[in-house]
């Protein structure tokens, strides 16, 4: 059954961006948001806007759930699954961590629908461009039902397992990664500042090196500039590194780094940067 409805539950940043990469490839797509006016701009890409969750579900082949943390998902769900057709598939691609999968899972066999776990690889950049790299797990029989709007969405499905939740666990392993990259750069372009040198030595001196990547050049530029326009927001990380502490805990993982880089997110938090983009941890380095 190819899939040609798709419900998008969450506009923020990501939601959005995923919503106008479907569009684009000529699926139809209805979005909701709890915040009517983050949904309305895709009105004019072409998308309907649902009044509530339930009206958004009703009909779509996919509903993709892409919110905060797993109580908002729980939440809107329970709002919109009484109006979810027969054969749709629930895509829930929000982090929402190990235990909160275990309760999307837990949802689901309740109220009988079929579930995907299917967090993405990305920010807004490539959610509006249809670049993101989507993580799934879950029974390889609903692969069919949900590829067209994963190739809308994405350059490429990994397909973790068929075990629901092993997508989630992987993303959790990325994202720690990219809290120490991210965290990483805020500490050397902080630490040559304060030695009294041009950062952007820093940036120049790593280029093309192993030691280089596309995302130490990208995080540091605006860093060294002070754009801090969210692509992620800093709060968004400050979440998803404590659901990777609590898998780190689970898993039997040290958390020493973990730990330093969450203290460092909050600082940053605290002092007004949160809904910036997580480069804004930069601040959390000068004394």
């Amino acid at each position: 059954m190819a899939s040609t409805s798709v419900a998008v539950l969450g506009t923020g940043i990501m939601g959005a961006g995923m919503a106008r990469s479907l569009l684009r490839e000529g699926l139809e797509v209805t979005v909701w948001n709890r915040s009517p006016e983050k949904a309305k701009p895709l009105g004019d890409d072409g998308a309907r806007v649902a009044a509530s969750a339930a009206e958004a579900v009703t009909g779509a082949d996919v509903v993709v759930t892409m919110l905060f943390d797993i109580e908002p998902v729980l939440s809107v769900m329970a709002d919109a699954v009484g109006s979810m057709r027969d054969g749709a598939v629930w895509m829930q691609a929000s982090t929402v961590g190990v235990e909160g999968t275990r309760r999307v899972e837990a949802f689901a066999a309740e109220h009988g629908i079929d579930v995907l776990d299917a967090p993405v690889l990305g920010t807004k950049a490539p959610a509006e461009n249809g670049k993101l790299v989507i993580l799934a797990s879950g029974p390889a029989a609903l692969q069919e039902r949900v590829q067209p709007a994963l190739d809308a969405m994405s350059t490429r499905t990994q397909w973790v397992s068929g075990t629901l939740g092993d997508a989630s666990k992987l993303k959790l392993a990325v994202n720690a990664w990219i809290g120490v990259m991210v965290n990483g750069t805020a500490q050397s372009v902080a630490l040559a500042r304060g030695l009294g040198l041009d950062a952007q030595q820093f940036l120049d001196a790593v280029s093309g090196q192993a030691v280089d990547s596309p995302y130490v050049q990208l995080k540091g530029k605006a860093m060294l500039e002070g754009d801090f326009t969210p692509s992620f927001e800093l709060d968004g990380v400050v979440k998803d590194m404590n659901l990777i502490r609590d898998a780190m805990a689970e898993a039997g993982t040290d958390t020493t780094l973990a730990d330093a880089i969450a203290d460092r997110l909050a600082v940053a938090s605290s002092a007004g940067h949160g809904e910036e983009d997580m480069s804004a941890v930069v601040h959390a380095y000068r004394t």
